[in-house]
């Protein structure tokens, strides 16, 4: 599965959408997401798992890269 991850670039910065990031990660359940993602120290908002029409239209953006962590 494809998860998308919003997240803030610091753990102590209080989320502002404007300063909003996302990336996203293929794992099989949102805990292996949080797993991988615990070292980096993100403020991490909402992982949200992407069904196939959603995942369509998320490949279209220009951001669109799946991390390999």
């Amino acid at each position: 599965m494809i998860f998308k991850v919003l997240y803030q670039e610091q753990a102590s910065e209080v989320p502002v959408r404007e300063r909003t990031e996302s990336l996203y990660v293929e794992a099989e359940t949102e805990r292996q997401v949080r797993e991988k993602l615990k070292n980096e120290g993100f403020n991490i908002e909402y992982i949200q798992v992407l069904d196939e029409d959603h995942l369509e239209y998320e490949k279209q953006s220009e951001n669109y890269k799946v991390e390999s962590l």
